[in-house]
């Protein structure tokens, strides 16, 4: 591996998290290239990549699906690209808040996802997915709420470079761009190649999974913080669950406390990684509760919130499944307070059947 290229194209987020000002201090360990378009960012970032270079960029909202043909790229070439993306609305009409449904569109493309509850987690996340990334080769998308993480200043400990060198050493991922053995990285292959490129490409995804495990406990080692594909908090003898992702959680958390001091055994279930769907993981944390209550901040239209769709499809084979209700809230970065989780956890507790279609809510 070779310094970093970091390819941007100047949307709001972008700025501030590609830190452009310590390129033009002069403090960047790496290379600044200013592009015409996001999806001539991504081109870069490909390009670089193949040739060995670490890379990296910022995207929201619009920006990301101007980007979407080259995320396809991206991963069908295996290049370990890391992108931080800020959750944010896609017009029209026009809006500047929180909405899941940007990175959520892009679920198909061969990226993985994590979704980070905050500023910690982000800079600790970023970290792990170079590790993660130059092992099953595929790309990462470190995913954050718009403006509550994105634009909000918090403490953040920043390890030091001596353990993130260590933990992140110099490699040499194979099959890059190389003038003494050049070949054909991209290239035209008829139907029965495409189906077992495909397949294998499959095949890597699942072994991600216990790979993402070990960058994270290999993390906790050097630094003391972990976080998982998911957590949990209060799961074991809860009547109701929240399942939450993004910042939403440190609010849940708030309505969980709440709720078991009102005598209400109400757990909660914090997503993190969404591709690769940490499947058993969810199973085994839900397959014994009775109620569930799964808060979107996205919507698909024609069927329901996109983590709810997910979880339907994780538990469906188990014989035994909890009534599950699916919610829409806080959609445009509206306000998803401490009472209106418990509201919603107290709906679902009252429930012995789902409703067809998703319950939207907000506060007045």
């Amino acid at each position: 591996m070779r310094d970093l290229l970091s390819g941007n194209y100047a949307i709001a987020e972008a700025v501030r998290l590609a830190r452009v000002e310590f390129d033009a201090q002069g403090k960047l360990a790496g290379i600044m290239v200013r592009m015409e378009s996001e999806h001539s960012s991504m081109a870069s970032l490909i390009a670089a990549s193949l040739t060995g270079v670490r890379t990296f960029t910022a995207t929201a909202s619009q920006g990301l699906v101007l980007m979407h043909e080259m995320l396809h790229f991206a991963s069908g070439a295996r290049v370990p690209v890391v992108m931080a993306c800020v959750n944010r609305t896609l017009g029209v009409p026009w809006a500047f808040g929180s909405d899941q449904t940007d990175t959520l569109a892009q679920r198909d493309t061969g990226w993985m996802q994590f979704y980070c509850e905050n500023g910690q987690e982000a800079l600790d996340t970023v970290i792990q997915a170079y590790k993660i990334a130059e092992q099953v080769l595929f790309p990462v998308m470190v995913i954050i709420d718009g403006f509550f993480t994105s634009h909000f200043i918090e403490p953040v400990d920043i390890p030091d470079q001596t353990l993130i060198d260590a933990y992140l050493p110099q490699v040499l991922v194979p099959n890059r761009f190389d003038t003494e053995d050049p070949a054909y990285v991209i290239c035209n292959v008829n139907p029965p190649e495409y189906f077992h490129l495909r397949q294998n490409s499959f095949n890597d995804m699942e072994l991600a999974r216990p790979i993402i495990v070990a960058a994270d406990t290999e993390y906790r080692a050097l630094t003391g913080r972990s976080y998982g594909p998911v957590e949990t908090v209060n799961t074991s003898d809860a009547e109701v669950v929240l399942v939450t992702s993004g910042a939403m959680t440190s609010t849940a958390r708030v309505a969980i406390e709440s709720l078991r001091k009102k005598g209400c055994k109400a757990g909660l279930l914090k997503i993190k990684a969404f591709r690769p769907f940490p499947t058993e993981e969810i199973r085994q944390a839900l397959e014994h509760v009775p109620r569930v209550a799964v808060i979107d901040r996205n919507i698909s239209m024609g069927k329901e919130g996109i983590f709810c769709q997910e979880i339907r499809s994780a538990l469906c084979p188990l014989d035994r499944r909890p009534m599950i209700q699916g919610y829409i809230a806080g959609i445009c970065g509206a306000n998803v307070s401490p009472e209106l989780l418990e509201d919603i956890a107290m709906r679902t507790l009252g429930k012995e059947k789902p409703e067809d279609l998703p319950i939207w809510v907000r506060e007045d």
